[in-house]
């Protein structure tokens, strides 16, 4: 999978500052030990000496089969000793070693010269924070999201747009509850302003909470980035298409929006097809009809989106725009 030159030299800065900060912590531990048990600093000093005086006598080019067997014997008393103080202090035997985040690699990203899996996901991670970051947008929860501003007054089908929304609303609590690699691809579809935006980053901040890898983007700014990289493709270049397929979790806000050519409708199909084959979770929101979807885009991504995504159907005004008036009515009050 490709990692761009700066994504390698951050995780790279994150694992050296995570090991350091382990072994500052190991060493206040082991100063805060010596000073109640001063034997056991004695030990710890002669058990670095043996090491020193094995090497000498190596270095000499002495007879060393009997001294390393007197070593070997003396550095087993000394760590008896010194694990009997430790029983007798009711702490774990392994008290006075750093406790790295990743025992395998002991943080250093790499296991007998192979990148650990601590390393790879550290590189998703933050490969992931840089792709999220072509959104300005924070997460939501779903606390935040208020079904007061859609109208409970009967529509056509007898049914309120709030409680049309309300059981929208529940159905993403649930789907973000129970979310695993298994869960369906959404096509949230609707107006502007209906909330598609809002619940589906309450989905990817709970996603997020439980460990999953998420990359939220807009659309335009997803084939924008694409399209770049294509067409300046060097050697440290990040593959941002190979990231979007493999995530956890993809979401697309604004399907529609970008500047369709032959380029970004297949990159999209390439994207949405690929996750379908992989089993990989997807949602997607479009303020674009389901008529003009299918007259936008190519028949065989039309199929992908009606025979592989659970639809949901956003009513109501633009929520934006009544609390714009709300937020205006309160400063003319407050002037008044």
């Amino acid at each position: 999978m490709g990692y761009s030159y700066e994504t390698y030299e951050l995780a790279n800065k994150i694992l050296e500052s995570v090991r350091a900060k382990n072994v500052r912590e190991n060493e206040k531990k082991k100063r805060l030990f010596y000073m109640r048990f001063n034997r056991a600093r004695e030990i710890e000093t002669l058990l670095s000496q043996t090491a020193v005086s094995v090497a000498k006598s190596v270095l000499n080019g002495n007879d060393t089969k009997e001294q390393l067997k007197k070593l070997k014997n003396f550095n087993l008393s000394l760590q008896n000793e010194l694990n009997e103080i430790l029983t007798n202090a009711n702490l774990p035997l392994n008290y006075l070693e750093v406790s790295y985040d990743c025992n395998k690699c002991k943080d250093t990203g790499y296991v007998d010269g192979k990148m650990c899996e601590c390393f790879k996901k550290l590189l998703r991670s933050e490969t992931y924070k840089r792709l999220n970051n072509l959104s300005p947008l924070s997460l939501s929860t779903f606390d935040s999201f208020n079904l007061e501003y859609y109208s409970s007054e009967e529509t056509g089908t007898g049914v309120s747009n709030r409680r049309k929304m309300e059981r929208i609303l529940n159905h993403c609590i649930n789907y973000a509850d129970k979310f695993n690699l298994d869960s369906e691809n959404l096509f949230m579809n609707g107006a502007t302003g209906l909330g598609k935006t809002h619940l589906s980053l309450a989905i990817a901040n709970t996603a997020i909470n439980k460990g999953f890898g998420v990359i939220y983007a807009s659309t335009p700014a997803i084939v924008s980035k694409l399209e770049k990289e294509r067409f300046r493709r060097t050697e440290d270049n990040e593959d941002s298409e190979i990231h979007l397929i493999n995530c956890d979790l993809l979401i697309l806000d604004d399907l529609g929006t970008e500047f369709q050519t032959t380029f970004s409708n297949s990159t999209i199909y390439n994207i949405i097809n690929s996750r379908i084959l992989y089993n990989k979770p997807t949602i997607i929101s479009t303020n674009i009809p389901p008529k003009k979807i299918q007259t936008s885009y190519s028949e065989r991504l039309v199929s992908r989106l009606w025979g592989h995504y659970k639809l949901l159907n956003f009513c109501g005004q633009d929520v934006r725009t009544k609390l714009g008036a709300q937020k205006a009515k309160k400063s003319m009050s407050a002037e008044c």
